[in-house]
């Protein structure tokens, strides 16, 4: 996971889209070199059909990012812009294998024991203010969270590294307490930062640095141009990027209140590129996709959607409640209703895209009167209003989800009538994206129950969401505890073979369905519209800004 993870809460949507005149499907574009520098005519470049560079991509998204620094934000708005901003060591591939490609490290050695990194990184990156990158900022940057005074939700992600040393100018060590199989492509994923402008800053006060929000400094492939609050973010290309400068001009993360404003601003050319479109919206946007110059690209996203509980409250705490709860939602209705078809039942906390998916686990298929008689075993009775009770207290549970997602928002109005049937009350709440995201912050946990999905990391390790040690400073937002499984997942982190892993994973996923600290709902099938003539663009089911730097405007 290159970042996270995703909180990667994923909750993914980014939105894109080329501007003519500053933007239109690239009739802007002017004619420039292609990356490998070689000069050419535009009339030249469009005979050979070659990369030009130009044009302004328009990326509509309902939710604002937070801030610009991957070891300290924890949402995909975030993580989108950050990609473009930072370069990391590391990248992967479209089978989720961790790549030096387009990552700062030239080589990558891996000891036998599978406890030593050394990496030599390109000796030609430059941070956007001139200086040069090299070792002594990659040792700077990850030394930030294995202080004690780091306080972002990515500890986990850094625990098993003893040490990182400069072996010289280019090069770095790193040597881990363990082996942990997820280092290479998580763990080295994250953006290098300028030791010569945040060394003096105090790490404990780093989250809260200015750098993050107004004037972030990384040696990806653009540059941070302005952030107007609730409007837009744009980014400009890095001419002196190390691999090459990319070929669009510039970016604009341009924010949008809801899905239906994204749609019409997609239809009137004011968007160019938009990854979320909501499932029930494909017929309408291929209906004036043609003559709005666009065209939609799809497959299953490395992702699910779920309905998480908070099991601090006691109303929780009862594996049988959170089953009988499954029970009592049909979510191949969901699925078909909501999502038009377009998805899967999920059952696990892995996309069936992963190596590691483990279909054969316990399913909690929609049966309301197996649900109600569950819940009564669990001492709730119904109360003269039909709503159960238990010590006096009602089942009444508010369910928040993300304004702007109008398949979110309709799954909670769904879930207030699916769960109505079985004596359970349920109160929507739709909350602006941000304010959802803060209300589930580490300490914070402002919620009873939530509907919300997981960007999922390249690597099927579920420790960052379920394990204990993620509760207080992590992603456990929900508070789920179970020390067995806990076990299974540190244990899984050290097994270098592949088969044995899939196995301990497997049972982990087993062990996750039957205790259902969530509702799995679906993996979803994601539609993305970007403009006709957008050249270099490949589908990542996770990545939805892919290679950006490497996409391109082809000339009308």
């Amino acid at each position: 996971m290159k970042k996270p993870a995703w909180l990667l809460m994923s909750l993914m949507l980014v939105l894109s889209m080329f501007l003519a005149a500053c933007s239109g499907g690239g009739k802007t574009n002017t004619t420039e070199s292609p990356k490998d520098g070689t000069k050419g005519t535009e009339k030249e470049e469009v005979k050979n059909e070659g990369p030009v560079q130009g044009g302004d991509l328009v990326i509509g998204s309902t939710g604002a990012p937070t801030m610009f620094n991957s070891l300290f934000s924890n949402d995909a708005s975030s993580s989108d812009i950050e990609d473009m901003i930072f370069s990391s060591l590391m990248g992967s591939d479209l089978e989720f294998n961790p790549v030096t490609e387009g990552g700062l490290a030239e080589t990558f050695e891996a000891s036998e024991d599978g406890k030593e990194f050394t990496i030599k990184i390109v000796e030609n990156a430059k941070f956007h203010d001139g200086e040069p990158l090299d070792a002594d900022d990659v040792v700077f940057t990850y030394n930030i969270p294995l202080s004690p005074d780091y306080d972002g939700v990515r500890k986990s992600y850094f625990e098993n590294i003893e040490k990182v040393e400069k072996i010289d100018q280019y090069t770095v060590k790193f040597t881990l307490k363990q082996v942990d199989v997820q280092f290479p492509v998580v763990s080295l994923g994250f953006g290098i930062l300028p030791e010569h402008i945040l060394k003096d800053v105090p790490i404990a006060e780093m989250g809260e640095h200015e750098f993050n929000t107004k004037n972030p400094i990384g040696s990806g492939p653009f540059k941070f141009s302005e952030w107007k609050d609730g409007e837009y973010v744009k980014v400009v290309a890095n001419d002196d990027y190390f691999d090459g400068r990319p070929y669009l001009d510039s970016v604009t993360y341009k924010l949008v209140p809801d899905a239906n404003a994204i749609l019409a601003q997609l239809q009137a050319g004011d968007i160019d590129y938009y990854p979320g479109i909501a499932q029930p919206d494909v017929p309408t946007v291929e209906g004036f996709a043609d003559a709005a110059g666009l065209r939609l690209e799809s497959g299953l996203a490395l992702s699910y959607t779920y309905l998480a509980f908070n099991q601090r409250d006691d109303k929780f705490k009862d594996k049988k409640v959170r089953q009988a709860i499954t029970h009592a939602i049909d979510r191949k209705a969901i699925v078909e209703n909501v999502m038009a078809g377009l998805g899967e039942v999920a059952h696990v906390p892995e996309s069936p895209l992963s190596w590691a998916y483990n279909p054969d686990v316990p399913k909690f298929e929609y049966d309301v009167e197996k649900a109600k008689k569950m819940l009564e075993e669990a001492g709730w009775k119904p109360g003269a209003d039909g709503i159960l009770e238990k010590d006096g207290k009602k089942f009444s549970v508010e369910v928040k989800t993300n304004q702007g997602n109008k398949v979110r928002e309709d799954i909670v109005v769904i879930l207030q009538q699916q769960l109505k049937e079985v004596g359970i009350e349920i109160k929507p709440q739709i909350v602006e994206f941000s304010s959802l995201i803060a209300d589930i912050d580490p300490g914070v946990w402002n919620f009873e129950a939530i509907v919300l999905g997981w960007s999922l990391g390249v690597d099927p390790d579920p420790s960052g969401i379920f394990h204990t040690k993620e509760i207080e400073k992590g992603l456990n937002f929900t508070g789920y505890s179970n020390p067995e499984i806990d076990v299974l997942m540190d244990e899984q982190l050290k097994e270098l073979d592949k088969n044995k892993r899939k196995e301990m994973i497997g049972k982990i996923q087993a062990l996750l369905a039957e205790d259902q600290p969530y509702t799995f709902l679906y993996y979803p099938k994601e539609f993305r519209a970007l403009p006709k003539n957008l050249e270099g663009y490949e589908f990542h089911p996770k990545d939805q800004m892919y290679n950006i730097e490497k996409w391109w405007l082809k000339p009308e």
